[in-house]
């Protein structure tokens, strides 16, 4: 049995796109992100109150990062992971946990423009640095798909891979506060994993509870 405890439009999608795309069978609990999930009955599940969470073969798992590496392991078949001896496997840790790094950058333009509920509380500032970092962890990567003679159309030189969903959902919350415009490799590989029919698959239906309430949250222009 596995069940995903989900927020629509958090760090979960990456674990969920990646079930979506594994083809295994699972259930999939979706929670509002609010306060409930502070409620005792989801702390015994997750700790911190935080999503994603995954019950899986007896055990509870709380992060997003090593979900995916054991749900990797787990179904070796689907040609996801980069299991130990791989000599790809160097890359794709490095690839995977640098999600994590956007991901940081998008938190925090996320608590600017979203989590504050008042004007007051924001700082142009930090939305300016945050969404200055978030574009250097694009160039990263643009740098990663342009490597003179790679010719790499994803991460990895092998192909389409677990690092391709956790980066790729991780620039797809980014793609709220940045824009790909300036990284043209970038573009042409997000548009390419987002085709897929397990990221669309990922995404909220129309009337479930939603982060974003817009595709685009421009940085504040610091007053003269």
């Amino acid at each position: 049995m596995i069940r995903l405890h989900h927020c629509h439009e958090t760090r979960s999608m990456r674990v969920l796109w990646l079930l979506n795309e594994l083809g295994a069978p699972f259930d999939l609990v979706v929670h509002s992100f609010d306060k409930t999930l502070r409620k005792p009955d989801y702390l015994a599940v997750s700790p911190a109150g935080r999503v994603p969470a995954l019950e899986i073969d007896g055990a509870t798992m709380f992060e997003s990062g090593a979900m995916m590496e054991y749900l990797c392991e787990r179904f070796p078949d689907a040609g996801l992971g980069r299991l130990p001896g791989d000599p790809e496997r160097a890359e794709w840790l490095t690839w995977l946990h640098f999600a994590e790094t956007i991901s940081q950058h998008t938190a925090a333009l996320t608590q600017q423009h979203v989590a504050l509920y008042e004007d007051s509380m924001r700082s142009p500032i930090v939305m300016k640095l945050e969404a200055a970092r978030l574009k250097k962890c694009f160039a990263a990567i643009e740098a990663r798909l342009s490597e003179p003679g790679a010719r790499r159309d994803y991460l990895l030189s092998s192909g389409f891979s677990a690092v391709d969903i956790a980066v790729g959902q991780a620039v797809f919350m980014g793609t709220h506060y940045a824009s790909l415009d300036d990284f043209p490799h970038v573009g042409d590989w997000y548009g390419r994993i987002t085709a897929r029919p397990a990221f669309k698959a990922s995404l909220p239906n129309d009337g479930d509870p939603k982060l974003f309430d817009r595709d685009f949250y421009p940085v504040w222009e610091v007053p003269a």
